[in-house]
Formats: C-alpha cells, structure tokens, sequence
C-alpha cells in the first residue's frame, strides 16, 4: 500500500470521527434524544461531576462520540475503576426488553469504545469488541475506537488486530478498525477468512483494478481468497468480463502486469479445485485459470491433478480437466496408463458429453497409436454398464475395431465386462467377442424389491436425569419422530419422579434466558424447551392458555395445521408437566411409524382410571388417532376399554368400533396462469375436500378440530419452513391417505418449482397404515418428478417400498404421471432419472407397469416433447430386462419414422424389445 493511500485510509477515518463530533454538538446522533429513559435522555451528566462521572453519564446516555474525549484525562487507575462499572451496565442492558431497543443501541455503541478505551490486555480488549452485543458495524464507531488507542503500543495493537481477525463474524463487520490497527502497528496483513471478505466488499467498486494497484494488502489477500472454501460474494458475481468489477479479469491483469506471482495463481487454482465444492465457489479458481493459462510445463507436471478433476470434480471442471489432458494427448505428453486412468474415471459419470468427448479422445489415440489398445480397451469397457445404450454401443464398436490387436486374456476381460450390455447389444457382443461371451440362456426374469420394512418397537423412555438430558440435547429440536416422542414421555414422567434433580440439570444445560421472553415462543415452541420452560414456571400463564386453545382458521394452511396438533400437546405438556394430571403420555407409539398398539392404549388408560386422572385432552386426542383402528387385537381391545366404566374408556371404544379413516378427496382445477411469472402454478389448482365427522369437531380440542372437516377446500399456497415436517405422517399413521393430500401443495412446488427437502413424509407415508388411494399415489408421482435429485431419491424409496408391501398400483400411477409430464408440471428427464433409478435396483417389471399405460398419450402428442427419448429409453431397458411384450398405441408408428433423434431410435428399440417379449410373455420368465 502506498503511503498516500494510507493517509487517505487514516484521514478518512479521523474525518469520520471529527465529523460525529461536531454532529453530537447539536444533536444526539445515537439516537438516545428520542429516548424515553430518564438516564439516556439527560445531557446534564456530562456537564459537572469528576472525569469518571462525566464518562459514565456519557456512555448511560449513548453518546459515543463523546468517550474519546473523556477517556483522555484518566489515568490507567481510573480506567480499572471505570471498567467495572461499564461491564455492570453492559449485564444491565442485556435484560432490557425489546421495548428499550433504540436506547439500548445507543448504549451499546457508547460502550462499545469506552470498553476499548479502558481494558489493558490485548486478549480482553479483542474479547469486548467482538462481543456479540457490542460489535459495531458501524465505520465511525471503529474509527472511535481507534482514536483511543491510538497511543498504545505498536505489538499491543498488532495483537489485538490479529486477534479480531481471527474471528470471521468480527473480522467481517470491523475492517475498518482491523485495517487501521494493522497499519498503526505495521503487522503483517492479517489473511484470514473474515477478514478477507471484508476486504473484497470495501474495494469492490468501478475503480477495482487502481484500488487492488495500490493496495499491498492485495498480494497477500488474493492468494488467500483463491485458496478458500467460500469464494466471497463478490469475487463469483456474474457480470461479464468486460466489467470493471470482474475479479477475474482485473486479477489477470495483475498477473500480466506482474503485481501477483503468476505461478503462485496457477497452483493456488489447481488445489482449489483439487479439493472440490459448490459450483458457485469453485467458479472463481475456474475462470482464473482460463485467463491465466498454465504453461506446457505446469500442465504436464499436473497431469495426476488433471486426471482427478475429470473423475470427480463438477461438470464445468471436469470438462476443463479434459480439455487440458485432450491437448497433452494430442501433443503426445499423455502417456497411455494415464490416459486409461483418466477414461476409467470420466466413463464412470452421468453427463454424456463428458463420456461422449473421452470415447472420441480415446478413439483419436487409438488411430494414431494401435499399440496403446491393450491398456485402453479395458477402460474403454466401463462404458458398457453406462445407463445410455447409445453411449454403450459406441463403447463396443470402439472395442470391436481394435479387439484383433489384444491378448487372449485381454479379449476374455473385455467378454466379461460386455455381460453388462443392454439386450440390445447382446447380438452384436456375440458376433464380437463368440464363444469368450458368457451368455446366460433360459434364465427367468425375476424381480428384485427389497424386504418390507419391519415395524420397528419403539424403545422405553429414559429412567435417569442424566440419560434423558443427553437425549434432550440431540432430539430436543425435532429430529426422528418416535425418538422424540420416547424423550417427551422421559421428560413427563422424570418431572414428577425427580422435579428438583432434573430441573437444576435443565438449568446447567440450557440456554434458559431466553426462554421467559414474552415473544420467544411466539412462533415455535422449538421442540421439546416450551415443555423445558414449563417446568421450571418460566411461561407467563395468559401465554401458555393461548397455546393450548390455539385453532386453525377456515383458510388455514394445512401444513401449520398437521404441525399445529404437536404443538397444542407440547403447550399442554408445558402446562402440567410435574403435576399429577399428567403422570405419563398416554399418545407415546409403540411402532416407530407412530402408531399405537391397541392393547398397550386400553392399559395406559386403565392406569389413568385407576389413579383417577383424566386424560389430557390434547394427549388423548392425539393417541385415538394413532392407535391401531385395522389391527386384529381391535376388536377385543374395543371391549376392554368399555368394560373400563371410564368416559375415555367408552371413547376409545367407540373410536376403536367405528373404525372410520379420515376421509378426503382431491380434484384440480382449471388451469389459471400467474399474471407476473406467466407459469402455471399447479399448487394454485389443488382442492383437498375434508370429510365431516361430528365426533370430531365435537370431542377433540381446537388444534384437532380441522380433521373433521372445518377447514375451508380452496387452494392454498403457502410459504413457510416447518421443523415438524417429519411428525406430519406419524401424527396420523393409520391414515397416510389423509397424510399425502395435506401434503400436495408443497410437494407439487418440489415439482413445478425450485424448493427442496420437500419429500421428507414420503418415506413415512410408505411405511404408514390405511388405504393407499389417488392421493398417496399423486404424492409420490409429484415426489418422481422433484427438481431436487435428492427429492426424487426418497420418491424412488417410497415407490419401491410400497410395491414390496403390495401397496402400490402401479397403473394408477402411470396415469397420475402422464397428465401431469403433458401439462408440464413434471418434467419428462427428471421423471426418466427417477425411474431409472428405480428400476436399475432390479424392479424393471415394477417401473414398467408405471410406463406402460403413460406411453400411448406422450406418443400421441403432436410434436415430440424433450425429454421423450429418455424416458423411452428406460422403458426399453425395462422391457429387455423383465421380456414384457404387448403393444403401445403409437409406438410402431413413430419406430418406423426416418431419424436419428433419440426418441426415435429408442422407440424402435422398445418396438423391438416388446415383439421378442410377445414370443416369450412375461407371467413364463417370472
């Protein structure tokens, strides 16, 4: 850095603070005028009284802007004296409420540099400027700070600097203190990372390539930005090369001109993209590299870097490793074990213009060099068990040009891996590779699901203090649904064994101040703390009977209204945790999908009677709707329970006869178009219909009301985050039909838009009891068709569980799929990866049936839609796997058409496929 930016950097900064200065003259800039506290308000402190009192009443009255010039007159003594009484008030402003929030602002900043001026420890100096309460993000309450120590040692101040750095969220929001620390002590730059993304934002502007010129900061702060995990902001900003806020390209330039070391730039890109990441953070090292290309040297010396970016690094580095190793190779620098490497790791990929350009690179150095065929070809025959045939047949007609060049033993390695052919290929393999082909003839087809899921037992709930802490401490937010409800039930019944011992655990372990907040709880109970709260008689009582009357409106979203049940039972917990009218949790399930055994529920009830307690309403409401209405046990259990004489022995009777799942029905209406994004909105169209039930509405409390049909059938459309999704399904696990058209909505926007982690209750769903009808069947279709990859996984798990149960209908599906792939909702590729994936677990016939009733509409439709050919394709794959025959309407027709496009060449391969399996049906093969 050049002296004269320096002594602009300092006098800006001294500007700033003569400028509070003469401002607070006339007005109180720190808002404390506009205080309603008698203490920020009076002026008259700072006017008499000794030095000590003058600064005290300046820092209660907010004014910062006034401490550097109080502080001067004390000695180190003074300073100590004063010090502990700012540390009281600084305790003394955190318990102000919100509604002192201005004045306690003004306090804080007031602090904030008197703290600075007073501590003598570098250690305990740094500690209170980057106190979370204190930390300033304002420029001129660092440039105060400063001011008052500015003649404190040089190591000092270096310390401190390098301290502050060291903390990211402190070095982010205070660059200005650190930057004038480092250059009041001439330390070395700090390079760590909160500093440097602070740096980058306060020289990001038009003038960027003059300011990183002048800067010495600059070659050591760059170095350090290449080589993080988190490229700043606005070093990835997508603005073109030519704008002068283009990092990359104004970094270039430095190198040309020689300000950064090129060869430094060169490595420090390679190990960052060595090490991998997010797309957005490695986009940076990416295009620096392009702008400063590594000589023929670096790029031969790198090949081993090179050959792990095209195996595992994202598509836009590993196109760019390829194109690297692609030149080495033409210029002859590649030798062929490396070059057999490289092709192992890119043909092991999904993306097919990867694969596509490294068939063609081998195939280049094959023509040139016939002698390189017996290191090549084996790698060349991992493309055979890609899942693109295309792609596997130009593996095998690479192969079968230079087979003749092998060894015996090669030929028989390259017969083995051509056994992962598709049944396409299988005629051309044989006239290959001959008798060296193990051909498996006769063989029936058989289908492959996994087991069905066991009914896992839900463990006893913690006996100890101890035990149940350390459960609170991993499930205390909303994590596995019956581990959290096996820990609530510890919770309850520990209360009244051990009120005093769990509570000073509680205390010990727990971040309890906030929990006597008035709006703490507003929003969330998170987790198990309200019941937390309740214990230890935190919760006003006004705010714990709102929670537990709390309802849904008639417009009310069906998502808060699933998670509304669970939290009306954790307000009731919260309410009588410790007391005799809740000695233990009657709703605890006994199967980890949620549900109840009937036989345990008549004995929690009968214990209740013959303590003489009452159920809680919201506890019972919720064990009726989980207990096991279609188990074998219910009958006898139903009579059980009514020979009990107590009124909730006669209700879970009669809810034990009646037997009646929660009804809904789901229809869609007309499409309506987004008048600003010109989208349709499938959420906009979805109607869930509630079916009545008296008792219901009737007997359940407030949160429960809407299953019996109170809410209002319009479409909702909603936005918000809910940690309870995981408890939707095993709220009400017996009726995991009534579960997915709750769910609809936000599982059509995982779909039609761009929001994740939305098939999470599939999986329960799956597991789940009751009937699985059209709306279980348009969940999983909507979870297939996820923009999300790992969305479309659970939707495949799902799928794949409920055809081991024998749940699925397959045909339903299909049809469930196919209007929405051609009203767009559900994309054609997205929906091809989700099935194939499905299938390539061994479930062909399975994926199949889902195809088979949706072909003859996509075939039909006047103009091929993208993504045709893929999903084709899986149902080529399905078919030669599983020797389904049969016709598709439409199917022979666009098989005989002249084209090279992929839904044409993939519908002649289905053709083909389905008039073998004609010759040999598939109820022979199984």
């Amino acid at each position: 850095m050049t002296n004269s930016l320096v002594n602009r950097v300092m006098d800006s900064m001294m500007t700033k603070v003569r400028s509070a200065v003469v401002r607070g003259a006339g007005n109180d800039v720190d808002g404390a005028a506009g205080s309603t506290s008698g203490d920020a308000g009076d002026a008259s402190g700072t006017e008499g009284g000794t030095p000590v009192e003058q600064l005290l009443a300046a820092v209660r009255a907010g004014r910062a802007h006034k401490v550097p010039a109080l502080l001067e007159p004390l000695d180190a003594a003074a300073r100590k004296s004063v010090l502990g009484q700012l540390k009281s008030l600084r305790s003394e402003v955190r318990a102000w409420d919100w509604k002192r929030w201005n004045e306690a602002t003004a306090v804080r900043r007031a602090l904030y540099v008197a703290g600075a001026g007073c501590q003598t420890g570098a250690a305990a100096t740094a500690a209170w400027l980057g106190g979370r309460d204190l930390l300033s993000r304002r420029s001129e309450d660092g440039a105060l700070v400063l001011s008052v120590l500015a003649d404190r040692d040089p190591a000092w101040t270096a310390d401190v600097a390098q301290r502050l750095a060291a903390r990211q969220s402190v070095a982010e929001n205070s660059y200005g203190l650190i930057r004038g620390l480092v250059e009041h002590s001439g330390c070395a730059v700090p390079a760590t990372d909160g500093y440097v993304l602070a740096w980058a934002w306060e020289v990001h502007d038009p003038r960027l390539l003059e300011r990183l010129r002048e800067d010495s900061h600059t070659r050591v702060l760059v170095p350090h930005a290449l080589a993080m995990a988190e490229t700043p902001a606005p070093l990835t900003w997508s603005v073109g090369p030519e704008a002068p806020t283009h990092w990359p390209t104004v970094l270039a330039t430095l190198v040309t001109e020689g300000v950064l070391d090129r060869a430094q730039v060169v490595d420090l890109c390679v190990s960052r993209l060595l090490r991998g990441g997010r797309a957005r953070d490695l986009r940076f090292p990416l295009e620096m590299l392009r702008l400063v290309e590594p000589s023929a040297a670096e790029r031969r010396e790198r090949v081993p870097d090179w050959i792990g970016m095209t195996a595992d690094a994202p598509s836009p580095v590993a196109g760019y490793a390829q194109e690297v190793l692609a030149g080495l190779a033409d210029e002859g620098a590649l030798s062929a074990g490396a070059l057999a490497e490289m092709t192992g790791g890119v043909l092991f990929r999904t993306e097919k213009k990867l694969v596509r350009a490294q068939l063609t690179l081998v195939g280049k150095v094959l023509a040139r060099e016939p002698g390189a065929a017996e290191e090549l070809l084996p790698a060349v025959a991992e493309a055979f068990g890609h899942e693109d045939t295309t792609i596997q047949e130009r593996a095998l007609k690479l192969v079968g040009r230079h087979a003749a060049a092998v060894e015996a033993s090669v030929r028989r390695e390259l017969a083995e891996q051509a056994g992962l052919l598709s049944p396409v290929h299988r005629a051309a393999a044989v006239a290959l590779f001959g008798e060296d082909l193990e051909v498996e003839s006769g063989v029936p087809y058989e289908e492959i699901l996994p087991p069905v899921p066991e009914r896992e037992p839900v463990a006893p709930p913690a006996t100890t203090v101890e035990a149940l802490v350390e459960e609170l401490l991993t499930r205390g937010q909303y994590q596995d649904p019956a581990a959290f409800e096996r820990t609530l039930d510890g919770l309850v019944r520990l209360a009244r064994r051990d009120r005093a011992g769990l509570e000073a655990a509680v205390r010990e372990t727990f971040p309890t101040e906030h929990w006597g907040h008035q709006h703490y709880f507003t929003h969330s109970t998170h987790g198990a703390e309200v019941v937390l709260a309740g214990l230890l008689a935190l919760l006003p009582g006004w705010r714990v009977d709102s929670g537990r009357a709390k309802g849904n409106g008639r417009n009310a979203c069906h998502h808060e209204a699933l998670s509304g049940m669970l939290d009306a039972r954790l307000w009731e917990a919260a309410d009588l945790i410790g007391t005799d009218a809740l000695p233990f949790l009657l709703a605890v399930p006994t199967l980890h999908t949620g549900e109840i055994d009937p036989v345990v529920l008549v004995e929690r009830v009968r214990a209740y009677g013959d303590a003489g307690v009452e159920p809680a309403p919201a506890d019972f409401a919720q064990a009726l709707l989980r207990v096991g209405r279609r188990d074998p046990s219910a009958g006898r259990a139903a009579e059980e329970a009514e020979a009990l004489g107590t009124r909730a022995g006669r209700r879970l009777a009669a809810w034990l006869r009646a037997g009646e799942p929660l009804g809904t029905r789901v229809r869609f209406l007309a499409r309506g178009k987004d008048r600003a994004s010109q989208k349709w909105w499938l959420t906009d169209r979805i109607v869930v219909e509630i079916d009545e039930r008296a008792v219901v509405r009737e007997e359940f409390p407030a949160a429960f009301r809407w299953l019996g049909g109170e809410l209002q059938a319009t479409p909702r459309r909603c936005y918000h985050w809910l940690d309870t999704r995981g408890h939707w399904a095993t709220a009400l696990p017996v009726d995991r039909e009534f579960v997915a058209a709750c769910v609809l909505s936000s599982l059509a926007s995982g779909a039609d838009g761009d929001q994740r982690g939305l098939t999470e209750p599939l999986t329960a769903l799956a597991e789940a009891g009751g009937p699985a009808g059209r709306a279980v069947h348009l969940a999983l279709a909507f979870g297939l068709g996820c923009q999300d990859a790992d969305d479309r996984l659970r939707a495949v798990d799902a799928l794949l569980v409920l055809a081991s149960r024998g749940d699925l209908d397959a045909r339903r599906l299909g049809t469930e799929l196919v209007w929405l792939v051609v009203e767009g909702s559900v994309k054609p590729n997205r929906l091809a990866d989700a099935l194939r994936t499905t299938a390539a677990t061994g479930a062909y016939g399975t994926v199949w049936a889902v195809l088979e009733p949706m072909l003859p509409e996509l075939l039909g439709a006047e103009k091929p839609m993208r993504g045709l050919g893929e999903v084709l394709a899986v149902a080529a794959d399905c078919v030669e796997r599983c020797g389904a025959g049969g016709e598709v309407a439409g199917l022979d027709a666009m098989a005989s058409a002249r084209s090279a496009s992929q839904f044409v060449v993939q519908a002649k391969r289905l053709s083909a496929a389905l008039r073998r399996g004609a010759d040999q049906p598939l109820t022979e093969m199984v």
